[in-house]
């Protein structure tokens, strides 16, 4: 067997392995793949890499802009009105970019930020149901304890000698491990908040849908039979048309017809249900447009 054909081999197992069903709240069964670790450590890199090039041209804006940044010679910052406003402005920007950066993206349609995004992975709640500010402001609180709060006391100096720094070290050492100790890689932070963080499909809706004909002319949909459904019931049936496996379709089809008070025949599910995406992704879009956000089918 050739080294390419050993590695993806490989590459297919560790994938397998990987694998899960989610049980959705409406009883659907969706298989995901749990994010790997290597590639979730490579997200936190490319974030903390983000991070850094903002700070930096921050710094340099304020370096460019910067009244009496440089002039400390003059006086202590209670006297320079300039030189407290630009710290300020930095005790504010670590704040936003300590949890603003992470809630930010996390919070938004991908669930992800741009360091998951570039390698395919996003965040998810693990009953299946729409991921909450509960939920990503939690994961995201506890990262602090994991890794900031203890890299912080052992990177202050004298104050990561002895044993108070050997005691930060080894609580370091057991948040870094902590997804090592579990099969869907956990972290501390996705235990807490009933998150975990699974692969994103790449592959565009839109290309999937135009592989078939354009039938959504042959259903309508009125403004009562959209309500019914909001973003995170979107969510779930794009990734249902992704994978495409009949069982999931028929599944869902029945879920909606029963829920809107139609009829389906049988072979029709997905040529019903792209054009239920379709009705129901204008529908959404044109209600936030208004101002009008509907983000599940309980609100």
């Amino acid at each position: 067997m050739s080294a390419s054909a050993t590695t993806k081999t490989a590459f297919t197992n560790n994938a397998a392995k990987r694998a899960r069903r989610l049980i959705t709240p409406e009883g659907l069964s969706l298989p995901l793949t749990v994010g790997s670790r290597g590639a979730r450590a490579g997200a936190l890199m490319l974030d903390i890499v983000i991070l850094f090039v903002g700070f930096l041209l921050f710094f340099l804006l304020l370096a460019a802009v910067g009244i009496g940044l440089l002039d400390l010679d003059e006086g202590s910052a209670s006297a320079n009105p300039a030189l407290e406003l630009i710290i300020i402005m930095i005790i504010l920007l670590i704040f936003l970019s300590r949890y603003g950066y992470f809630m930010w993206f996390e919070l938004g349609p991908r669930a992800a930020t741009p360091g998951k995004r570039l390698v395919g992975l996003r965040v998810a709640a693990r009953d299946g149901g729409r991921l909450t500010a509960e939920m990503v402001i939690a994961r995201n609180l506890v990262r602090d304890i994991e890794v900031f709060l203890p890299l912080f006391f052992l990177l202050g100096g004298g104050q990561g000698e002895g044993a108070f720094g050997a005691a930060m070290f080894i609580w370091l050492a057991v948040f870094v491990l902590f997804p090592f100790c579990n099969k869907d890689a956990l972290r501390a932070g996705d235990v807490v908040a009933g998150t975990w963080v699974v692969e994103a499909k790449q592959a565009k809706l839109q290309e999937a849908m135009s592989l078939a004909p354009d039938r959504s002319t042959d259903y309508r949909f009125g403004e009562e039979e959209l309500a019914v459904y909001g973003e995170h019931e979107l969510q779930v049936l794009e990734s249902v048309l992704r994978q495409d496996r009949p069982e999931s379709l028929r599944e869902v089809a029945e879920a909606i017809t029963n829920k809107i008070g139609w009829q389906l025949g049988r072979g029709d599910e997905r040529e019903f249900l792209e054009a239920f995406y379709a009705a129901l992704r204008g529908h959404l879009e044109s209600n936030l447009r208004f101002g009008k956000r509907k983000r599940d089918k309980f609100s």
